[in-house]
This record gives C-alpha cells, sequence and structure tokens, in this order.
C-alpha cells in the first residue's frame, strides 16, 4: 500500500517541496527511512510510532519504507515526524488515502502533541503556491498567518491533524503571534554630534555603510542603536524576505514591517556570522540582518578573517556557503554600521585624555582593519569627545522628523528603482550633475585623494544628499560634503 504527504525542506532560505512517500509491503516488520536524512531525521522512527499508538490506532506490523523525494535533497531536523506519520496512517488504511492536498511539517512528542519547529512559514508558502491547506503547530501557524499566506491550519496533536488532513474539522483556533518587541530608541537621546548625527541621516536615506571611530563614551554605539528609528517600515516583499530568514533560523518576527537589527558579538563564529554549521546550513547574522541593519561595536576587536568575510557579503548581497557535495545562497543585502575605538586604550588622538598605547601597539591594532573592507564604508566619521554645553543642552532633534525626510529621500530614489548604495555607473551618469560638483570630483581623483572605486561611492552619496535637499541636481555643496564624509582614502 502506497500514500504521500507533502512536507518542506529549506535550502539556504529557500523553501522546496519535499514529497513524504510511504510504502508498506510484505516482509520481515521493519521501518526504514532513506532520502538523504540525518540523525533528527531518523530518529523520527520512534516518535511516529509512539505518537501513532497514543492515538488509539495500530502501527502497521510490516515492512515501512519512508522516502523524502527529491532523495538527493540532504533532510534535516525533526519536522518530518508529522508528515511521515500522516503517510503511514494513510497507506496503513487508517485514515483515507486522500491525504495528498495538504502541507504539514512538525515535531512529534512521544504522547501525539505536535511541537513548533523552524521552517513554518517556508511551507506555508509552498502550500500557497500549490493551492493546498498547511498544517502547522501553533505557534508556527501564528507567525504564517501573519504573512496572510494560504489556508494554515494550526494542530495540535495528531489527532487534529488527522482531522484536519481528512477534512473533520479546521484544527485549533490560531493563536496571536506572542512575542515582545523591544522599543526603539529615539535619536533625541544623543546630545550634541552633528555630524554624526547627519551622517547617519544620510545612511539611513541611501542605504549606505557607515563607520564611526572615536574615544570610549562619545555616543557611537548609541548613534548606531537610535539607527532603526529613523529608517522606513518595510514593504511587503521585504516583509516576507525577512520573515522568511528568520523563520529559517527558528526565531520569531516581534515587529514583522520593522528593518531588522542586529548586533552579534565580536566573539562570533564565522558560522554564526555568515551562516553555516554542521549539517543543513542554518542563516547567520548577516542574513538575519537581511533588509536591515548589521551593528559590529568594537570593530577592531573582530578577528580580521571574520571581518575580511563580510567584504563579499557586502558587495553581492548574498552569500554562498558551501558544503560537501552542495552549497546554499543566504541574502545578506544589510546595511553595516560600525563603530571602533582609535586604538586598545582607546584614546589615540583625544583632546583630553592621553593615550597610552605604543606606535607599534596602534599599528597593530589598525591593521586589524584591512584597507579593502573599509573601502566598503561609504561614510567615515569621527565622533568626538562631548563638551559640558553638549551634555546639559536641549534634546537633538528626534527620530520621526528625521524619518520623514528619510522617506521622503527615499521616495526620490524608488523613481530610479534602487536604493542609491545600489546605484550602478551608467545610472549614476545619468544624473543630473552641476558642473562644479564634477570638477571638484575630477580634481579629487587628479590629487589622488580618490580611487576608482571612490570615484562612485561618492557619486552615491552625493546623489544621496541631494535627495535629502530635495534638488534635482547634485550641486558642489553636496559633492563636498560627499567628499567630507569618505575621508582620505
Amino acid at each position: 500500500m502506497f500514500a504521500s504527504v507533502t512536507s518542506v525542506a529549506l535550502v539556504g532560505v529557500e523553501p522546496r517541496p519535499v514529497r513524504v512517500e510511504v510504502h508498506i509491503g510484505g516482509g520481515t516488520p521493519a521501518f526504514h527511512l532513506v532520502g538523504l536524512p540525518d540523525a533528527a531525521v531518523r530518529e523520527a522512527k520512534e516518535r511516529v510510532r509512539a505518537a501513532i499508538q497514543c492515538t488509539g490506532r495500530s502501527f502497521p506490523g510490516r515492512r515501512v519504507i519512508v522516502n523524502l523525494a527529491p532523495a538527493d535533497l540532504p533532510k534535516g531536523g525533526s519536522a518530518y515526524d508529522l508528515p511521515i506519520a500522516l503517510g503511514v496512517l494513510a497507506a496503513a488504511g487508517e485514515i483515507p488515502r486522500d491525504v495528498e492536498g495538504v502541507v504539514a511539517l512538525g515535531e512529534l512528542a512521544l504522547d501525539g502533541a505536535v511541537r513548533p519547529v523552524r521552517g513554518g512559514l517556508g511551507a506555508a508558502s509552498v502550500a500557497a503556491d500549490l493551492g493546498r491547506r498547511c498544517l502547522l503547530p501553533p505557534a508556527s501557524a501564528a507567525e504564517a498567518a501573519s504573512m496572510e499566506l494560504g489556508s494554515i491550519h494550526a494542530v495540535g496533536s495528531l489527532e487534529e491533524a488527522i482531522g484536519v488532513a481528512v477534512g473533520g474539522h479546521d484544527g485549533a483556533a490560531l493563536p496571536a503571534l506572542a512575542v515582545a518587541a523591544t522599543p526603539l530608541l529615539d535619536l533625541s537621546r544623543v546630545r550634541g554630534q552633528p555630524v554624526a548625527r547627519r551622517a547617519l541621516e544620510i545612511a539611513a536615506a541611501g542605504g549606505h555603510h557607515l563607520f564611526m571611530d572615536g574615544p570610549p563614551g562619545a555616543g557611537k554605539t548609541l548613534l548606531a542603536r537610535c539607527f532603526p528609528g529613523i529608517l522606513p517600515p518595510l514593504d511587503p516583499a521585504e516583509r516576507f524576505e525577512v520573515a522568511i530568514a528568520w523563520a529559517a533560523a527558528g526565531l520569531p518576527r516581534a515587529v514583522p514591517d520593522q528593518p531588522p537589527f542586529r548586533a552579534p558579538h565580536h566573539s562570533a563564529t564565522t558560522a554564526a556570522l555568515i551562516g553555516g554549521g554542521s549539517g543543513v546550513p542554518v542563516p547567520g547574522e548577516a542574513t538575519l540582518a537581511h533588509r536591515g541593519v548589521l551593528f559590529l561595536d568594537e570593530l577592531g576587536e573582530f578577528p580580521p578573517h571574520l571581518l575580511d568575510a563580510l567584504r563579499q557579503p557586502m558587495e553581492e548581497g548574498e552569500v554562498v556557503v558551501a558544503r560537501k557535495g552542495a552549497s546554499v545562497t543566504f541574502p545578506t543585502r544589510f546595511q553595516l554600521i560600525a563603530a571602533s575605538n582609535p586604538c586598545p586604550c582607546g584614546y589615540a588622538g583625544d583632546r583630553l585624555v592621553s593615550c597610552r598605547c605604543t606606535p607599534r601597539l596602534i599599528d597593530r591594532y589598525r591593521r586589524r582593519l584591512s584597507g579593502p573592507l573599509l573601502d566598503r564604508f561609504d561614510l567615515r566619521v569621527r565622533v568626538s569627545r562631548l563638551d559640558a554645553g553638549d551634555m546639559t543642552g536641549p534634546p537633538g532633534e528626534p527620530s520621526a522628523r528625521v524619518r520623514e525626510r528619510v522617506a521622503a529621500a527615499r521616495l526620490r530614489q524608488a523613481e530610479r528603482g534602487r536604493l542609491n548604495r545600489e546605484l550602478g555607473r551608467e545610472a549614476l551618469d545619468a544624473l543630473a550633475w552641476g558642473p562644479g560638483a564634477v570638477e571638484m570630483l575630477e580634481q579629487s581623483v587628479r590629487s589622488s585623494a580618490l580611487s576608482a572605486r571612490g570615484w562612485d561611492r561618492v557619486r552615491r552619496v552625493a546623489a544621496t544628499i541631494a535627495d535629502l535637499a530635495g534638488s534635482e541636481v547634485v550641486t558642489e555643496a553636496h559633492a563636498a560634503e560627499a567628499l567630507a564624509y569618505r575621508g582620505a582614502e
């Protein structure tokens, strides 16, 4: 006897349909799982057997073969328990065999309860594409329902899943998505620092990468953590991209339309930052920051090999993680905000506190940040120590007002089809450039202050400054400000 149920495998963050085929035949009683299952999938045998018996039904005492097709796609995790159990029951004649009209995902407890798994949003997406009903654990179903993806049914037990699969009822009520949102810090908390605040606004408007350096306590971390509050909300397409990336990592999204903000510690591994891990690769921090912000505090403390691993994801907007016999692609279109001290003690160049570091120690510290990495920051600013007047002065401009200007600038960029950070040379050439702006940039190239790559990066920043000013022409003043943020090559 034969039956099949559809499930899902995640390849990177891309969900792919998996057909769970069950054949029950004669021979010595046995339970075989094939189709490149990992250890967690192979252990489904005992979970499925116990869960079926807890429903009052009999597990077939014959030869059971479960094939996860396509057979050359690695399968990992415990999410195949539920579709395997439904397939076994259908093939054994315990329930009607018409269970191919569902997509199921979920781990089974020994008492038949269905536990949450990662990939629920991907399963809902596949089910919507196939025009089928989707059976998910309640927590996973709540997340998928928040994205309004097709016919989603929450099943808290194998018995409920059977009822939905054979058309008996609709499953449990969908629970509310229970996650706690972290309040955004308001930019009004930042006192003084007009140059850094301006750089933050330009970075938000054009999607540019920003590097800040300065002594401890100057406000670099506070500025970075206020950054999400001046970003516009995600559009529906971006919301789905972010949600499915987080679902692939098994993490819920607190506020679906809020750009993500990730701040990994400098002790993170390459796999944790870029993606990977043993077995089926999972997204790293760079992917969890997709369409949002990746903040690296104390950049000089990160190992050089870890920082250099970010260069390609920053440039390409994706990273390919290779494993033996397969590779997966993770999206990494994030904004990198980095903060660093100028030296190990933090006070090199400070006007009040003397630096205790030797020149050799400072040189070794700064060489941890490679030139190719720093070259990918469109904006570089010095965040200096605050004066007493700044600390006792009035609050800074609130995030809401800055966000309005950022949103207006992004609307102008939407007419070009992309953020200024992503403009190619031809698109930049097509912009209206004032003669003074072109002459100033050409002079910078002639004086060797600007490289060929820097030429386009400065022009992108100048275009963003013009968008913030509501100007149709990129003027000399816009180019001068962009060059100031670029710094020496």
